[in-house]
């Protein structure tokens, strides 16, 4: 009885591994490639996901120039090949065996797709709306000449005509879409990339567009995964964030704008942990970057006060200098446990930060492997004693970890400079939410933060306005 239950027993697992077994080959794709200039070649194929990109596979093409990938239903989305040259070539990466034939990866022109509903509908509509693109720019400054130049006003049949084939262009474009059957791929990314792409355009020439073009940018589920696997999510929000501010308005109604668009995004993505994250990184890190530090600050209390999603420590960090550390709020005294050193010498005085007799406090984090942050010093150097006299003292918090390090990489240092060897975890740079170096911090003699400059130079600026 019993060899009878562990023979069923093993049928039964036999049986359960030839399902995964197949469920797994079922997974798997393939792309093929014929391509006689690269034989022996390494063949890379990339993935998407999200802000970043990964390697999906890789082999050596043979002597003839034949190789194959493969990749599975996690990987769907879009892709790109790559040779010795690294130079890509895009793809489909949908459920469907890929055949590619050509001469190199880096001659879009010299590829054909021979096998690949998806790649050869991407590939053919690439081709042909460039050129349809390329018609109605020329279509556009026609229009516009015959709109506005006086010798043209009475040419009404010139003008009917013009617009007459503009929207046949426009309607063949849409038609190609349109008859794509609605699961495939292309017809979601084709749409959205074109959306991408037009925001110069739109910008430069076609201003009464800008509105529908802001609206659809709002339309976009941030959190879908065939954006989040498309390549597109950087664009799709820097394209968004980018017609915003170049529309010639008060500064007032672009942050007013932003903030709508940027709850916008964290609604549709505010169920997804790891999307949620990494897109509100890269928002919050392209407004700093673009001195769009209002908006920077909004993303940052409404990503702080939401209650569906844990943040990332690192994350957590960055969004808390506009919360903690915003300016008008008195900063963390800090007590120098560690080394202290002035002209490389060590001393006893100050021990704390509020200690400090003087009017203004700059703090900067900073260490010794940071190129930016030696940059920034050769650019403080020469201005420091010029802040002195302004009454502005320095103070530079390392996050250095050697003791011989740190003495010599301050030894030029005519202010204050302190360390207690604990890199990240020292505590100052705790309580301040620093996260990457130079990190800078004009401080009044009360320790309220009256700046968070992103550079020595903006901070010398403020001082030359305000410290006449």
């Amino acid at each position: 009885m019993l060899s009878l239950f562990i023979m069923h027993f093993r049928i039964l697992t036999l049986i359960l591994l030839s399902i995964i077994f197949c469920a797994k080959c079922n997974a798997q794709n393939s792309i093929t490639g014929y391509f006689k200039l690269l034989k022996n070649q390494t063949i890379r194929l990339t993935g998407f996901n999200g802000m970043g990109i990964y390697t999906i596979d890789s082999t050596k093409a043979n002597e003839q120039g034949s190789f194959s990938l493969t990749y599975s239903d996690s990987d769907l989305g879009m892709g790109y090949i790559t040779a010795a040259d690294n130079k890509p070539y895009f793809v489909v990466l949908e459920k469907e065996n890929i055949e590619l034939k050509g001469e190199l990866l880096n001659n879009p022109e010299t590829v054909m797709v021979v096998k690949g509903f998806e790649n050869k509908a991407f590939v053919r509509y690439a081709k042909d709306h460039a050129k349809r693109e390329q018609a109605m720019r020329a279509w556009d400054y026609l229009q516009k000449m015959y709109q506005t130049e006086v010798v043209f006003s009475t040419q009404k049949t010139i003008k009917q005509f013009i617009e007459a084939e503009r929207m046949r262009i426009y309607r063949e474009d849409n038609d190609f879409l349109s008859k794509l059957p609605n699961s495939s791929y292309m017809r979601w990314y084709l749409p959205t990339r074109k959306l991408i792409s037009s925001v110069s355009t739109i910008a430069q020439y076609k201003t009464e567009e800008i509105h529908a073009t802001i609206a659809a940018f709002r339309k976009i589920e941030y959190a879908d995964p065939r954006l989040y696997k498309s390549g597109l999510l950087k664009d799709a929000i820097e394209s968004h964030y980018w017609l915003l501010e170049n529309r010639g308005l008060p500064l007032d109604s672009i942050f007013k704008d932003m903030d709508f668009s940027t709850d916008r995004i964290l609604q549709s993505i505010s169920k997804d942990e790891r999307i949620f994250n990494e897109t509100a990184k890269y928002l919050f890190e392209y407004f700093e970057k673009h001195s769009l530090f209002e908006s920077a600050e909004h993303l940052a209390l409404e990503a702080l006060t939401q209650q569906n999603i844990p943040l990332y420590t690192n994350l957590s960090k960055q969004l808390e200098t506009y919360r903690k550390m915003k300016k008008g709020n008195t900063a963390p005294d800090i007590y120098f446990s560690g080394d202290v050193l002035k002209n490389g010498i060590s001393v006893s005085q100050p021990n704390r930060l509020s200690k400090l007799e003087s009017n203004y406090k700059v703090l900067i984090f900073g260490a010794s492997w940071c190129s930016a942050c030696s940059e920034e010093m050769a650019q403080l150097l020469p201005l420091y004693e010029k802040w002195k006299t302004k009454g502005v003292e320095v103070i530079f918090i390392s996050l250095d970890t050697d003791k011989k390090v740190f003495q010599s990489y301050t030894s030029v240092m005519p202010f204050f400079s302190f360390c207690d060897y604990k890199k990240w975890d020292t505590q100052a740079a705790q309580d301040y939410f620093v996260y990457s170096s130079p990190t800078i911090y004009l401080l009044d003699k009360s320790n309220k933060i009256i700046l968070r400059p992103q550079s020595v130079k903006v901070l010398n600026s403020w001082i030359d306005l305000y410290k006449k």
